[in-house]
């Protein structure tokens, strides 16, 4: 696991310089490998690596590394987990180089000099972000994983492609000055992350997941200005491929089926030359990947948890029941308000971008603990946008079911109870799918009036294209699941916990997300995916083959912060001074007039707003630390 940047253009005359800063850039990523670094030139293009040292430890498995022939340069960041059967699957035909070491990355650069780049990505199982430049060809190729485990970013500044694991390290590159888009803005007080493959920024780019993006130079040595991805692998095809084929068997062999696809995405991220663990949250997903940890190994699995004080925060006896019953070494840290506000200003930096889940915080410091013992930790990320683990996708079901007089009702209801999205749904109930979709998703319907140069129209534009793209996959909830796959997933939950680990310098793996566990959930009967009253119903079957239900079986629960609480006490002195009239007035983004309204009804305790002034707040503590 790694941080990557690179550079591709025009060399200019001082190469001195431009090994600065490519340094410097790379330097911008060095909590995502604090073990080496490394660059490599060649005429137009500048590579650039940090390394976080797992397999292959040794200098053998040093980048940016060349391939065999001298064709290939590689800068990766991620893991392929079947690379052991890729390397024997080349030693079979005779295409093997003579191995220099057991990195993953070398196996990458036989497989393409064998196979070629697109065959070698579909052979692969894994997540990654890498560079490929092709000495022969002369064209860069960034590539992003399926699901979008791991970032890219991108952009193209004075005939230059600049690319990094992390936006930060493109602001080194010199003269680029990215500029703030008010609709990127707009997305992430509504969602409170920022959907790909925009950013913040007009300028930046995050490649999308499944796809790459080859650029050479003209005629002229430059970049072209607006060079567009392919897919190289599609979530939607899958799907539709996996619909076309159903599976088809008895009830529990069906399970069985899923549980072996399961153990083997496992097995294989079970893979380390370091140590390795768990996130443990005491849900069904990380419960039953631990469960699936703990039956392939001969040693008690190392997991971890974090508790809250505060009521209805803190899931840490669940995780402790389920730890106890499987027997891991587990490690829990029960967390006062005031440990885990100790952090709260430094998460705009951690994240290095502006992003407002407010889970952010129990995944920074969950991931903190976990790094103490351990250079790995397995998650259960995943399970609720395969098998329909989130409460929105039966909401919405049942909305389409009642009369509008009774939504209406609900809504009033929803409105005392500060529950804005569901109030907002119930009340777009005769409007189309996608309206009541997109409410759900949204934090609140303020957003557009808190910036004042956004236009709404091309939010609802693009999130209507979004939406129709999953037509033809069955009913609403299906969907949405897929919706959700292929948004919410890597924009936001794979965002926070990739950003929240590498703070740290620590790897995480999500079995759940292996493409060939994504492809067979697709082709299950809907009711096992998902049923009313029995969310993620096959995974709840698997869990309980190893652990009573009595330990799993109760309502879901998040694994967010007393956000309005903590605004309005402890953390509101920090608060008031990012939302103050004057620090507001900085950048001329927001409306002053209508967010220190909404501050002000929710310290009086008129309406507990805190979810729809966290994003403000991340993004006003983002452009503090950027100043």
């Amino acid at each position: 696991m790694c941080g990557i940047a690179g550079v591709l253009g025009p060399p200019g005359r001082d190469a001195g310089a431009r090994r600065a800063t490519l340094e410097a850039m790379a330097g911008c990523l060095a909590h995502r490998g604090p073990d080496a670094s490394g660059t490599w030139e060649d005429g137009p293009v500048g590579l650039a690596h940090r390394r976080l040292a797992v397999l292959g430890l040794g200098e053998a498995g040093a980048q940016p590394m060349v391939s065999a022939s001298g064709r290939y340069v590689i800068v990766y960041n991620g893991e392929v987990y079947n690379h052991p059967a890729l390397r024997a699957e080349l030693e079979r035909s005779g295409r093997a180089p003579v191995w220099r070491g057991s990195s993953d990355t070398e196996t990458l650069l036989a497989g393409i000099e064998a196979w070629g780049l697109d065959a070698l990505l579909t052979r692969s199982v894994g997540m990654f972000a890498l560079a490929l430049w092709d000495r022969e060809r002369s064209v860069l190729t960034l590539v992003r994983d399926r699901m979008g485990e791991k970032p890219l970013y991108w952009a193209v500044h004075g005939g230059t492609l600049l690319f990094a694991s992390q936006p930060s390290a493109l602001r080194r590159f010199d003269g680029f000055s990215p500029t703030i888009d008010p609709d990127a803005l707009a997305d992430l007080l509504r969602h409170a992350q920022i959907p790909g493959p925009r950013t913040i920024h007009r300028e930046v780019h995050i490649l999308p997941p499944g796809t790459l993006l080859e650029v050479q130079l003209d005629a002229h040595g430059a970049v072209p200005a607006d060079p567009a991805p392919r897919a190289w692998w599609s979530f939607f095809s899958a799907a539709r491929a996996g619909l076309a084929d159903p599976l088809v068997g008895e009830h529990e062999d069906l399970i069985d089926t899923v549980g072996d696809a399961l153990k083997a995405s496992v097995r294989g991220q079970m893979l380390s030359d370091v140590p390795l663990g768990a996130f443990l949250s005491g849900g069904i997903d990380s419960s039953l990947v631990v469960a699936t940890m703990q039956a392939l190994s001969s040693d008690p699995v190392r997991t971890f948890t974090i508790g809250f004080a505060e009521d209805g925060y803190d899931e840490s006896p669940h995780a402790r029941a389920i730890a106890a019953h499987l027997g891991t070494d587990h490690t829990e840290l029960l967390l006062s308000a005031s440990d885990a506000l100790a952090i709260v200003p430094d998460l705009a930096t951690i994240y290095d971008e502006p992003f407002a889940d407010s889970s952010q915080l129990p995944t920074v410091l969950v991931s903190r603990l976990a790094r103490r013992s351990v250079t790995v930790a397995l998650s259960g990320d995943g399970g609720d946008e395969l098998f329909g683990g989130y409460d929105r996708y039966a909401h919405a079901s049942r909305l389409r079911r009642i009369p509008r007089p009774v939504a209406l009702a609900a809504a009033a209801a929803y409105g005392l109870l500060g529950q804005r999205r569901k109030r907002d749904a119930a009340l777009s109930l005769g409007r189309s799918d996608a309206v009541m979709v997109r409410r759900l998703l949204s934090a609140g319907t303020s957003a557009d009036r808190m910036v004042l140069a956004a236009d709404a129209a091309v939010t609802r534009e693009r999130f209507d294209t979004a939406w129709l793209r999953t037509e033809g996959l069955g009913d609403l909830t299906t969907r949405f699941m897929a919706l959700d796959t292929v948004g919410y997933l890597p924009d936001d939950i794979l965002h926070k916990v990739d950003r929240a680990a590498m703070s740290v310098s620590l790897e995480t793996r999500i079995p759940l997300l292996d493409h060939r566990l994504v492809e067979l959930a697709w082709r299950l009967p809907a009711h096992l995916r998902s049923r009313p009253g029995q969310e993620k119903s096959v995974l709840r079957e698997l869990l309980a083959r190893s652990v009573p239900r009595a330990l799993f079986e109760r309502p879901k629960a998040g694994f967010g912060i007393p956000v309005g609480q903590w605004l309005s006490g402890p953390l509101r002195p920090w608060a008031e001074d990012l939302l103050s009239a004057d620090t507001l007035r900085k950048d001329g983004l927001l409306d002053v007039r209508r967010v220190r309204r909404l501050w002000s009804r929710h310290v009086s305790g008129r309406e507990d707003a805190g979810y729809e002034l966290w994003p403000i707040i991340m993004f006003q503590a983002w452009r503090g630390a950027q100043r």
